[in-house]
């Protein structure tokens, strides 16, 4: 009864979805059926931190998500919180129990193959656009710059005697990327049939076919169509490119402290994340190529 009347109070008081009662009302019947399987003599009033503990954990060893956990603990605390109101338990016994961190995916990244295949010359038509594709694109790979700061970009901010690129990053911090002959010679041929093909309306790098600076969405549909040629992962944005400048740069024993500086990042912790995919990687190399894996 002390269940239903919690469906209740969410449904005619909380004004909760009737799809979402329902779910507090599993969430809770599994509850109570794991706390009756320990001790017959436990109840709703009288269960303590530990046993929400051991329920949170019998939940992660049937393989249940964190996100998933975690939900079903929120849809407890409520009810304990309901339940303190009401006068029916005297405490929360969910309220100091952490539910488990969600675990934050790998980057994902092009192997070298699926690099070395898009940016094959090969691969390319001998258009304007297709110049400017393939430029963006080395851009990224080269030198692992963010979306904005890539489209933020002027010809000014292109030093091609010393190779280096000025960018404007987050909270408008200034650095410095250095970027190799490959690059170097990409982009003076672009920047000579931007000259020849397009009108300059702007100062911009990269620009439309008007002249325009280009957007975004013109960027982050370039890089999607071009990727969908040499890889399957489900996400083809720019900041996949930037995941792989990272991860080649590492994997060819460049320090992390150099990578985050080159990245931009506030913190080495954010670089790191990195080391995982790189470590990732050397697990899979060793699990099939090694006999006894």
């Amino acid at each position: 009864m002390i269940i239903e009347g919690f469906l209740e109070y969410l449904r005619h008081e909380r004004y909760f979805s009737e799809l979402t009662v329902r779910e507090y009302g599993r969430d809770l019947h599994d509850f109570q059926s794991y706390f009756k399987s320990l001790d017959d003599n436990l109840s709703w009033e009288n269960v303590d931190s530990d046993v929400v503990r051991g329920w949170m954990e019998s939940m992660m060893d049937h393989q249940q998500t964190a996100t998933s956990v975690n939900r079903r603990l929120s849809a407890l605390r409520s009810f304990y919180k309901y339940a303190v109101m009401a006068g029916l338990a005297d405490n929360n016994p969910a309220r100091s129990v952490k539910g488990p961190k969600k675990s934050k995916p790998l980057p994902q990244f092009l192997k070298e193959t699926e690099i070395d295949e898009l940016l094959d010359p090969q691969m390319w038509e001998d258009s304007f656009n297709d110049l400017r594709a393939r430029t963006l694109l080395l851009m990224f790979y080269s030198t692992g710059m963010r979306l904005s700061e890539l489209i933020g970009l002027d010809d000014n901010m292109v030093d091609f005697e010393t190779g280096e690129l000025k960018v404007t990053g987050k909270r408008n911090k200034q650095r410095i990327i250095p970027f190799g002959a490959e690059l170097r010679e990409a982009l003076l041929e672009y920047v000579r049939r931007r000259d020849m093909e397009v009108p300059r309306v702007s100062d911009a790098l990269f620009v439309t076919n008007k002249g325009e600076r280009i957007n975004r969405n013109r960027v982050g549909y370039v890089v999607k169509k071009n990727l969908s040629r040499v890889t399957t992962l489900k996400k083809r944005s720019p900041h996949v490119l930037r995941h792989t400048f990272a991860t080649a740069m590492l994997n060819h024993e460049a320090g992390l402290e150099s990578v985050k500086k080159l990245l931009g990042h506030e913190s080495l912790s954010t670089t790191e994340v990195y080391t995982h995919t790189t470590s990732e990687q050397l697990k899979r190399v060793y699990n099939s190529a090694h006999p006894r894996a």
